[in-house]
């Protein structure tokens, strides 16, 4: 656990790979726009799921993009998003690097599992609780061959899930799938 210079709990960890993370995603091209494959990932991911919202994403030093991203009714862009979100307000491409659970995952190099967020008090001070009502997470990282935590895949939803092994074995093998497709891409197989 982190704690700042007052003794406190950071929320967020410390994540050194950062920088090494964005010259490899520069290297890669993916990360700074909207990406129609990861677009499809992430409704494929929300079908297989059943969650509202899914999410390919790629993380540097400030903040979190959803190069990758499926919402209720399929919207994925500006002020229809926060209407697909019940005008909650936050949801869009991009997120504080301190909002959400995927720096966790990064970081931590493993998938997480929450099935109530508000049953980890680490977690349920997040700032997506109160801004965007979130409450049960699902992610895992997407190491590539380099050994690089890229970012994660995600699925969330407003309400708790028992996600259960069977959502962490999906979850999982559904990064491993996405890993191998960015490989077969920087290799020019696709």
């Amino acid at each position: 656990m982190s704690y700042d210079p007052t003794g406190h709990l950071l929320l967020t960890p410390v994540d050194q790979e950062a920088p090494h993370r964005v010259h490899r995603l520069r290297q890669l091209g993916i990360g700074e726009r909207p990406d129609p494959v990861f677009d499809e990932f992430a409704d494929r991911l929300a079908e297989v799921t059943g969650a509202p919202y899914t999410m390919v994403n790629f993380i540097d030093e400030n903040r979190q993009f959803f190069a990758g991203l499926h919402t209720p009714g399929g919207v994925r862009s500006g002020a229809d998003l926060d209407a697909a979100a019940g005008g909650a307000g936050g949801v869009s491409r991009y997120m504080d690097r301190d909002h959400g659970y995927c720096p966790h995952v990064v970081v931590r190099r493993k998938a997480l599992v929450l099935e109530d967020v508000c049953d980890y008090p680490r977690f349920a001070g997040n700032p997506v609780v109160d801004e965007i009502g979130i409450r049960s997470y699902l992610g895992a990282p997407l190491i590539d061959r380099t050994g690089v935590a890229l970012g994660t895949i995600c699925v969330v939803d407003t309400e708790p899930r028992p996600w259960g092994r069977a959502g962490l074995e999906t979850i999982k093998a559904m990064a491993a799938e996405l890993v191998e497709q960015i490989h077969r891409r920087e290799d020019g197989l696709i």
